[in-house]
């Protein structure tokens, strides 16, 4: 049978099945030494529980991408959430979070949150990333603004929320599910007993698709790699390429570049090339220190 991991809790794993169904099983011994975790999110086949004995998985399937913190695979979508105040915008943060998506090829939708309180500062964030193919969503958990357009955004999707602390995904998720939120996380209305140890569960949602509970979900950069390549989680390039006097260009200060023109006329946003420059330079010095 083929299902997909809901969780795995002490040396367990639970499947879920195309009917519906949940199924306790064991990984077996060739999983284990071929050194390969299973992980929540990942595709499996498996031979399910047979009169008192446990269940096997068997196999597990190509991941199309995978995270180590939370150890989670297959994520679809995430969700970055940014608010207009308390906490104030951390632009840097959100695209430092792009890059990473880019680079594990997970679609990303920008949603800015409690735009009620600051509606202008709202519609100048999503001005600023029109361009970065994330379609942003004006939202306020508060008033409901936005939330059954980001409902739809969502449906059918693997996905996770993810953003600065404070920035409203817990209040965002109840308006969207209503599900309960424990500490600040994803929570179904289950009981949980006492154990307070938290594990990433992936929870189907009546509405279509799943959403990540974990006690943490973030996408920040921890691999080293080729400064050049910064430019390719940047959609707003792309229509320039090939286009510079140089090559490579790394549409930071070099002579006749394409890049840098349309900032100055006004077709790429210069708030967000000015961050670009600054994670250029930050990649380039990790770039430098690799071996070190």
């Amino acid at each position: 049978m083929r299902g997909i991991l809901l969780r795995g809790v002490g040396g367990f794993f639970y499947a879920l099945d195309d009917a519906g169904e949940v199924h306790q099983l064991r990984a077996q011994a060739k999983i284990r030494r071929v050194r390969m975790k299973p992980l929540v999110g990942d595709w499996v086949e498996f031979e399910p529980r047979c009169g008192e004995e446990d269940g096997w998985l068997k196999s597990i399937e190509p991941r199309r991408n995978s995270l180590i913190r939370p150890p989670v695979a297959n994520i679809d979508l995430v969700a970055l959430v940014v608010a207009t105040r308390s906490p104030d915008p951390d632009l840097m943060l959100i695209d430092r979070m792009l890059v990473t998506a880019s680079r594990l090829q997970i679609r990303v939708r920008l949603v800015i949150n409690k735009c009620d309180l600051d509606s202008a500062l709202a519609e100048d964030i999503a001005r600023q990333y029109r361009g970065a193919q994330v379609d942003p969503i004006l939202v306020s958990a508060k008033t409901g603004e936005g939330i059954e357009q980001l409902r739809q955004a969502l449906r059918g999707s693997v996905h996770a929320f993810s953003g600065q602390s404070g920035a409203g995904k817990s209040t965002l998720l109840n308006a969207l599910y209503g599900l309960q939120l424990e500490t600040g996380d994803l929570s179904r209305k289950i009981e949980r007993g006492k154990n307070t140890t938290r594990h990433c569960e992936l929870i189907p949602l009546q509405s279509g698709g799943m959403a990540l509970d974990t006690p943490g979900f973030s996408l920040l950069e921890t691999e080293v790699f080729d400064p050049v390549e910064l430019q390719k989680a940047y959609p707003e390039f792309v229509p320039y390429e090939g286009e510079c006097f140089f090559s490579p260009c790394y549409h930071d200060s070099e002579p006749k570049c394409r890049v840098l023109e349309a900032v100055k006329q006004g077709e790429i946003d210069p708030n967000r090339h000015a961050r670009y420059r600054a994670l250029l330079e930050e990649t380039k010095q990790r770039w430098r220190e690799r071996y070190g």
